[in-house]
């Protein structure tokens, strides 16, 4: 059975068993939390009614995200700056999709 969830203003395709890295979300490792906004459930190309299903998940790491350098330059006004910057990420395992 798999789910579609949203969370962090994405939406992601989940089954038992995968792994993904959301936004970051409250909680330390080994915590199982329950992922709420379902917005398409189905099993085997059948749509199931995505009101009644959980999707449970237990965070393995809160980490960050690769380093994304930020570089703006102007033409002849010697300008130049350049920052950095590493978005905060969650690391979870799906559970269950019931």
């Amino acid at each position: 059975m798999f789910a579609v969830v949203r969370t962090g203003g994405k939406q992601y395709r989940v089954a038992a068993g995968d792994k993904i890295a959301v936004e970051k979300l409250a909680g330390e490792a080994g915590e199982t939390i329950t992922l709420g906004d379902v917005l398409l459930a189905g099993n085997d190309g059948e749509v199931a009614d995505a009101s009644k299903i959980t999707v449970s998940a237990e965070i393995i790491a809160q980490a960050k995200s690769e380093k994304v350098v930020v570089f703006k330059k102007r033409r002849r006004h010697n300008y130049r700056r350049k920052n950095g910057h590493r978005q905060q990420m969650t690391l979870l395992r799906i559970v269950s999709v019931a």
